[in-house]
């Protein structure tokens, strides 16, 4: 465990910023929110914290020019959140970009030390990162899967669109014995990670159960009967796409949450 020494040299007052709205919450759920200047419009959460963060644009089209500005010595951002080009750019003008890419629930203790161990010299950043590393393990040791089926995870539709296996949300998913269709990985970064679904793939068929997020799109019970003539033979719910997606302290919650979604 990272612990604040200090005796280290001080170090330049932190100006954080964030691309990623998990990492938002994860940075204030650490008490780093006092050192946070800049976020994106999709970082909503905690409400009360981030309101008094400027923003800067969304995830995919950030405000460079106002970010400069805003003077940060950390950006973070996400291989999946942000594009690649608008981390080249900050690093013309940040002294350090931080690069996150977890891949499943079993990543976030990564991320977790990761922002445990460049953020040391704040004395709350270790307790807290401890303790939520241990709440990960705790409920990831708890999920379990009693037993298997295959799920459609739908995030668009026209087009439809689903996530691929090498996904957080479908690692996360497989925890409990849900395996998302297609049977495919979409590789590190790119448009394959969220395949389109045409509707006459011969595997919806063996589909049990689709899972319509509330994220990035907001499905809603109108939607529930087009998503059923995709797979006839499925249970259609509409599910909470904030605690299946976003990562941090949601991971912990949304291993919860699919345990209880399991068991009805």
């Amino acid at each position: 465990m990272t612990t604040y020494d200090p005796t280290l040299p001080a170090a330049p007052a932190l100006r954080i910023a964030s691309l990623v709205p998990s990492i938002t919450e994860l940075l204030f759920h650490l008490g780093l929110g006092p050192r946070m200047v800049a976020r994106t419009g999709f970082c909503v959460h905690p409400a009360e914290g981030v309101a008094a963060v400027p923003k800067v644009g969304g995830t995919k089209d950030v405000n460079l020019a106002k970010l400069r500005r805003l003077a940060p010595t950390h950006v973070i951002v996400n291989v999946d959140e942000n594009r690649a080009e608008t981390a080249q750019a900050l690093q013309t003008f940040v002294p350090q970009v931080l690069v996150t890419h977890p891949r499943g629930p079993e990543d976030v203790e990564t991320l977790i030390a990761q922002l445990a161990t460049t953020f040391q010299r704040e004395p709350t950043v270790a307790e807290r990162a401890a303790e939520l590393r241990l709440d990960l393990r705790r409920a990831l040791d708890a999920a379990t899967a009693d037993a298997e089926s295959s799920v459609l995870y739908l995030i668009w539709r026209e087009p439809w669109m689903t996530v691929a296996r090498d996904t957080y949300i479908s690692r996360l998913l497989a925890r409990v014995g849900w395996h998302t269709w297609p049977e495919l990985e979409g590789g590190e970064h790119g448009a394959a990670r969220y395949p389109v679904v045409r509707g006459d793939e011969p595997g919806l068929a063996r589909v049990r159960e689709v899972l319509l997020s509330s994220e990035p799109y907001a499905f809603e019970a109108v939607h529930m009967d087009a998503a059923r003539a995709l797979c006839p033979g499925a249970r259609v719910r509409l599910v909470d796409g904030e605690l299946l997606s976003w990562y941090g302290p949601r991971t912990v919650s949304g291993l919860r949450y699919l345990q209880e979604l399991r068991r009805t």
